[in-house]
């Protein structure tokens, strides 16, 4: 998400300065302006513009964001607000010639939150706000209509009840259902006055039960109660976590805005809608929204009744329709954006409740955009601002068709690869091979406590991964990003039974051959087959928007790619090299993996080079078609990474079935294999093998390995510039943190690139550098440097050792310190810039001192990021590296993070 640093302004308190804590708006002039977003919030500056513009609003005032902070540092509200408050309500009763809640004619007001980002339904609202016994009776009596009185005072009480004295919704709504029933009701219109008015009672005494108190009759003291738990509702749980999903400040707080309440239920020439200038899920230029005659805005939003396409108002009330059209039409040029738009309609006159800049999906912010360009709307500097880096996923992905009347939600895990698919359910890896077939027919999907290394086949022929455990950065996430295959992680209802070969959730069995259906974007599970809407990068929207962007940037954008296949992709969606190809994975295919194992159970050098030499021209084939693909960009290949006993069974699995053969074959030639593959997983066994005998260490304990993989490499980058190819390997040593390390394995590599040089006769350009990925490294960085010629930030690991946190166990306690705001997001999916982003900086400065030209860059997930991105291209960093289907979102990023510099605009990490 493309982010911005803010700093709430605090206003001054001195007797010189007071405070102004609340702006009057009302009678074409507005005492704040849309400018003021930061105090009055989107809705009170929305409000304050409209009026100044003299459109139809409802006069009112704003509270300011202060008094929210305020009231968050101290736990009340100040005097000086209470006071201000009371000034603008005295204000708004001579305006109208009402009293609040009093008289024949009663005011009655609502009372909104308004942040300045849009947080739609995050926080709280009050309607009717003043009505009582007494009031009701009063409105009854003037509207003529006791049924609308009676309906808009129970609104209040369930809204006050719920929002103020939290009580439960569910315990209003069983009232009114009861209600309906007893009175054969089909909807709630069906209701008629004195049904109204019992429910009404009935609701204060849930009140009275519930709340332990009455429900408050004086109108001053239910504006000021509805006041501060608007202010309250900005640490709600749900307001909380959408600040934290859209990296929205804590700090910054909530306006109220207090509006004289206009009734769209006040009869059949009354109602209320919403709607948006152009179409938010295409960018069609089109008039769209929902309205409802006879109703309340909550009526429209909580699918009570099924609204109507707004296209109907122009039949029902053409003159308000017409006069609709012309004022949101005026407010998207003034804006000079799709418009968001809130309206009631009291007895046939319009009213504006709110308008803001609308929501939308990727591919209709890339429509939009390009539109208001041709529209000379905007610029097309403008233009690329216009969407959020993360909803170009939008183009590349399939997606759930959310039109189906009914989907089966069966739990939410983490949404750690965007798209969708549809499959059968299988519980392994060949299951999984077998299952697919030959030629991938059978849509599979592998549902795993969690993946390893080992279950790669299955998971290359699966169109989705479903895991029970595991974060945003586990194995699973990472290598299915890098596919472009759909995953969802860490789903804690569901429960895997391998052995059984079934799944449960919440109650429910699935077993394999069952079908079910992901969705990587949302998270979501669910029961059964769901139709697929197809997604294609060759969009020309798409194409367009990117135009604009890249002249802006200067940073590089590289994919993590380790097969042919992957870097073909990742070039299609741009990439400009490969900043990671992990050799690793090439070991898993069925036909090396016999020789990476037999070469890990060999106890002699010599045994080891043995196995090695079947290794080399299938690794040597791996690379050179990986440089053919990206021919003219550079190919970053790291070293053997992981420790040896991952390329072994699991020492548990293999303790189950010596004892299982001991029991039943004690003879047997394949208990003596079993014991002996044990005896050596047992020896390769390590407490903590995150930080054990991997990475360098390998290499330096079995430098022929290192030798192997060297060989390959340019052995392969010979065979393709005779090709014709232009090739640039960088050969990057994982996990150093002392110069000697680096300095031991770099001269391997020089030797060995050597010696291929003279058997060949031809030589290639290339480079050695370092993973940077240990704190000590990053500390070090002048030192490593001497050697290094670039440096690459595996911020996966390097945040794992920053924080101490395990990336496939962090899950068992990050809610608790995301709710209680000790992280305000998962640092293994935002880089932790006030931690490990320090020493990344730390890291870039130290290690140019040394070597000016040091080339910079990160492979981490964090390269496709977008605030990542955008802290990468303000610390002077060459490159990011990420999974190809996030290459299009990294570019943009890096082009608006360029652009805001070029520009003078603000940007930064957090709003």
């Amino acid at each position: 998400m493309s982010t911005v640093v803010e700093t709430p302004n605090v206003a001054s308190t001195s007797s010189k300065n007071p405070t102004k804590y609340v702006y009057f708006f009302g009678a074409g002039k507005a005492d704040g302006t849309g400018k003021m977003k930061s105090e009055l919030g989107g809705k009170g500056a929305g409000l304050a513009e409209m009026t100044n513009a003299g459109l139809p609003v409802p006069p009112g005032f704003t509270i300011q964001t202060e008094a929210c902070r305020e009231y968050m540092r101290t736990g009340k509200t100040s005097a000086e607000v209470e006071q201000q408050t009371g000034d603008a309500l005295a204000r708004l009763e001579k305006l109208q010639d009402q009293k609040l809640g009093q008289g024949e004619n009663p005011l009655l007001v609502s009372v909104r939150s308004g942040a300045k980002f849009s947080m739609p339904g995050m926080m709280d609202t009050i309607l009717n706000l003043g009505l009582n016994d007494e009031s009701v009776q009063a409105l009854a009596k003037r509207s003529h209509n006791p049924r609308f009185a009676y309906d808009s005072y129970r609104r209040l009480i369930q809204m006050f009840g719920s929002v103020v004295l939290d009580i439960p919704k569910k315990a209003f709504d069983e009232v009114f259902d009861a209600k309906k029933k007893q009175k054969h009701a089909k909807l709630d219109t069906d209701l008629d006055a004195k049904a109204m008015k019992e429910i009404a009672e009935e609701f204060k005494k849930v009140v009275k039960k519930l709340a332990k108190t009455d429900f408050p009759q004086a109108p001053a003291e239910q504006l000021a109660m509805a006041r501060d738990a608007v202010f309250r509702s900005w640490n709600n749980d749900r307001a909380k976590t959408y600040r934290r999903i859209n990296a929205i400040s804590d700090d910054l707080g909530t306006a109220v805005t207090v509006q004289c309440m206009v009734f769209g239920n006040l009869g059949n020439t009354s109602g209320t809608g919403v709607g948006f200038t152009r179409n938010p899920s295409n960018g069609g230029k089109e008039f769209y929204g929902e309205f409802l005659m006879n109703a309340q805005g909550e009526d429209v939003v909580a699918g009570i009744r099924t609204p109507l396409h707004i296209s109907e108002l122009k039949k029902a009330m053409p003159a308000v329709y017409d006069q609709l059209r012309d004022i949101t039409s005026r407010l998207e040029r003034h804006y000079r954006d799709m418009q968001d738009f809130e309206f009631t309609i009291q007895d046939g006159k319009l009213y504006m409740l709110q308008t803001r800049n609308g929501k939308r999906t990727g591919r209709a912010a890339a429509r939009v955009a390009i539109d208001m360009v041709n529209e000379d709307l905007i610029t097309r500097e403008e233009a690329i601002f216009r969407i959020d880096p993360n909803q170009l996923y939008d183009f590349l992905v399939p997606k759930v068709d959310e039109k189906l009347s009914h989907l089966d939600v069966l739990t939410v895990g983490l949404p750690a690869s965007p798209g969708a698919a549809v499959g059968q359910i299988v519980f392994t890896a060949d299951d999984a091979v077998a299952k697919a077939g030959p030629d991938k027919k059978n849509p599979v999907i592998l549902v795993r406590s969690e993946t390893t290394p080992e279950d790669i086949h299955g998971m290359e022929v699966a169109v989705g991964i479903l895991t029970a455990r595991g974060g945003m950065t586990s194995h699973a996430a990472v290598v299915t990003r890098g596919m472009g295959k759909c995953c969802v992680a860490g789903a804690g209802e569901v429960g895997v039974d391998d052995k059984a070969h079934e799944m449960r959730v919440k109650g429910r069995v699935f077993r394999a051959g069952d079908w079910i259906s992901l969705d990587g974007t949302s998270g979501r599970v669910i029961a059964g087959k769901v139709r697929l809407i197809e997604a294609s990068a060759d969009d020309d929207d798409l194409q367009t928007i990117m135009k604009w962007a890249e002249p802006f940037r200067r940073m590089r954008v590289r994919a993590n790619a380790d097969i042919p296949r992957d870097a073909i992709k990742a070039r299609s969606f741009g990439a400009e090299g490969i900043g990671l190809c992990r050799t690793e994975h090439m070991f898993f295919e069925t036909d090396r993996i016999a020789h990476m194992r037999t070469m890990i159970m060999a106890y002699t050098e010599k045994e080891r080079r043995v196995a090695l030499r079947k290794l080399l021209p299938m690794q040597r084939e791996d690379f050179a078609g990986v440089f053919r693909a990206m021919d003219g960009f550079p190919v970053t290949i790291r070293l053997l990474d992981p420790p040896l006993h991952e390329f072994l069974p699991r020492r548990e699995d293999l303790m189950v079935d010596v004892a299982k053969l001991e029991l039943t074959k004690p003879k047997s030639p394949k208990l003596k294999e079993l014991r002996a593959v044990l005896k050596r997983v047992e020896e390769l066994h390590e407490i903590n093998p995150m930080l054990g005998h991997r990475g360098c260490r390998l290499g330096i304990t079995y430098p022929e390995i290192s030798e192997m993989q060297t060989r390959a490499i340019f052995e392969a980058a010979v065979l393709v510039a005779k090709e014709g190819v232009k090739v640039a390997p960088e050969v990057m040593i994982p996990l150093v943190s002392t110069l000697k390390e680096m300095q031991d394995q770099a001269a391997i590599i020089r030797r060995v690139a050597e010696e291929v040089f003279a058997e060949k006769e031809r030589r290639v350009g290339y480079m050695v550098g370092t993973m940077i990925e240990l704190p000590r490294a990053a500390m070090c960085a002048e030192e490593i440097a001497a050697e290094a010629e670039f440096f690459s930030f595996g911020t996966n690991d390097l945040t794992q050792t920053t924080f101490g946190f395990s990336r496939d166990d962090i899950n068992k306690f990050l809610p608790i310190y995301l709710a209680n705001g000790i992280l305000k997001q998962d640092p293994f999916a935002f880089l932790d810039q006030e931690g490990v982003g320090k020493l990344v900086q730390r890291a870039t400065v130290g290690g140019r001192k040394t070597r000016a030209k040091l080339k910079v860059g990160i492979c981490g997930e964090h390269g496709g990021e977008p605030s990542s991105v955008e802290f990468c291209h303000h610390i002077g960093l060459d490159y990011v590296s990420c999974s190809p289907y996030r290459v299009l979102t990294a570019r943009l990023a890096a082009a608006q993070a360029a652009a805001r510099e070029k520009l003078g605009l603000e940007g930064g990490a957090t709003k």
